[in-house]
């Protein structure tokens, strides 16, 4: 039997666009797939965004080791603008390796958005808490990436 490791990490942005943009750019499954992913997760792909309370999120790349990652959430609590609560499982190579509960909230601050992003689960096999924080920071500069992308192009 595999040990478990358990864990917890936050990590805040600020963001210079409303919460009413940022919250979106979860929401709608064009707009994630443009920014989403990690260095460590090679071309993920959204095949399912189903953006409701009991709603599913499925999305899958290939790992620099050549390996799949899975990503498999359901949402339990939706209240737009303000924030996002999911429960999901993770895959590599056909291994489940953590199970985790996933809290975004969006909190104004003058014309834009403190985004704190919260994890707290387990890892069955292997600690991999510092590389899934690492992985997370990384997306959430890439969504700022993509926010301010779209204002010069406005």
């Amino acid at each position: 039997m595999s040990k478990l490791f358990f864990g917890a990490f936050t990590v805040t942005r600020r963001y210079g666009a409303g919460p009413a943009r940022v919250f979106a750019a979860f929401a709608d499954r064009e707009v994630k797939q443009r920014w989403m992913g990690c260095e460590e997760v090679i071309a993920p792909v959204i095949e399912q965004l189903d953006f409701h309370v009991g709603g599913r999120e499925v999305s899958r790349g290939g790992g620099q080791d050549g390996a799949e990652h899975l990503f498999e959430g359901r949402f339990l609590d939706i209240v737009p603008d303000h924030r996002i609560v999911f429960a999901f499982v993770m895959h590599v190579a056909g291994r489940k390796i953590s199970a985790s509960l996933g809290t975004v909230e969006f909190t104004p601050d003058g014309d834009g958005t403190v985004l704190t992003f919260n994890e707290q689960g387990v890892y069955f096999g292997e600690d991999g808490w510092a590389e899934r924080e690492e992985g997370t920071a990384a997306g959430l500069d890439q969504l700022d990436a993509w926010l301010a992308s779209q204002r010069k192009a406005v």
